[in-house]
């Protein structure tokens, strides 16, 4: 078996055996001229470092970049992405007066939200991602939504994270594109993005033959919206929904999804649609495998 990503003429790819890789790399330079770097340890701006529990990818460097470009290397780090105090308001203007910096700026933060799941919501920058191996039995995902928190459209932020056993695979933070008429169909409209991006990773894995056979469970902490997605009685309060949002149910009824419910407390996806306490974000940032680097041991006995 072997797996391998290309991405433009930069290529990582890991084998089942040693032989294949090497057999592999042959025939890659009977065709190609091609430099074999040895292990993965820097791709696309993000370094791998190797250790006991697994691989710790980071991107610090693209990190510090981007605070200099942004000059505010002299700046105070934050303790948390957000805080908890009342937003901006929409009459608020933005501190860069270089409207291309600032979409350049933007731009180089959602890629470092690649490996840094707790700044998908706001930017802030720290520690790194860590990876730790699993046997991968089955989808869990977390979904949460901030109800009309858009301080000008009063459209909601829908959040979500995927794991595959304990290794976190997917995860997003954007502004629903329509506004929600309560908090049960902007949640259920969360639980639907979820169930989308949990059907594409199930066949993305049953091509690369690692078939999920498990349902797919679904947390999120709103109980209206866990009723809708298994009810199948149209509710005059749900009509305006619109109908592809309740593929949900289907999915449900063929035993691929479950909903299940998860107290606030443990709502990891929370960090994705709100500014929270340091305790709470500490927490779900530990959850979402966010650590500091291992520790070097170089030069020690």
């Amino acid at each position: 078996m072997t797996y391998l990503l290309l991405y433009v003429d930069d290529i990582i790819f890991t084998t089942s055996s040693d032989d294949l890789r090497k057999s592999i790399m042959t025939l890659l330079n009977s065709e190609f001229a091609m430099k074999d770097l040895g292990p993965l340890s820097y791709f696309l701006g993000i370094a791998v470092t190797r250790h006991a529990g697994g691989l710790f990818l980071s991107q610090k460097k693209y990190a510090e970049e981007i605070i200099e470009q942004a000059s505010m290397l002299s700046c105070r780090p934050s303790a948390t992405a957000v805080d908890t105090k009342p937003k901006l308001s929409a009459t608020s203007t933005s501190p860069f007066k270089d409207s291309s910096l600032y979409r350049s700026l933007a731009g180089a933060l959602q890629y470092l939200t690649f490996m840094r799941p707790d700044i998908s919501y706001a930017g802030t920058l720290d520690h790194g991602f860590h990876l730790y191996p699993s046997k991968p039995t089955t989808l869990i995902s977390y979904t949460d939504e901030d109800w009309g928190g858009c301080p000008d459209t009063r459209r909601s932020t829908s959040g979500y994270c995927v794991f595959l056993g304990d290794n976190l695979i997917s995860w997003s933070a954007k502004r629903q594109v329509t506004m929600s008429r309560s908090s049960a169909e902007a949640e259920y409209r969360g639980v639907a993005n979820v169930v989308f991006e949990s059907c594409w990773l199930r066949n993305l894995l049953l091509e690369l033959h690692c078939p999920i056979r498990k349902a797919t469970l679904v947390y999120c902490d709103n109980v209206s919206a866990i009723y809708l997605s298994d009810n199948p009685v149209q509710h005059q309060r749900t009509k305006h929904i619109e109908m592809d949002i309740h593929f949900v149910r289907e999915q449900v009824a063929r035993g691929h999804v479950r909903v299940l419910h998860v107290p606030s407390r443990y709502q990891i996806a929370d960090i994705f649609t709100k500014g929270l306490p340091l305790v709470l974000f500490e927490d779900f940032c530990d959850s979402l495998s966010v650590r500091k680097p291992p520790t070097s041991t170089a030069g020690v006995c």
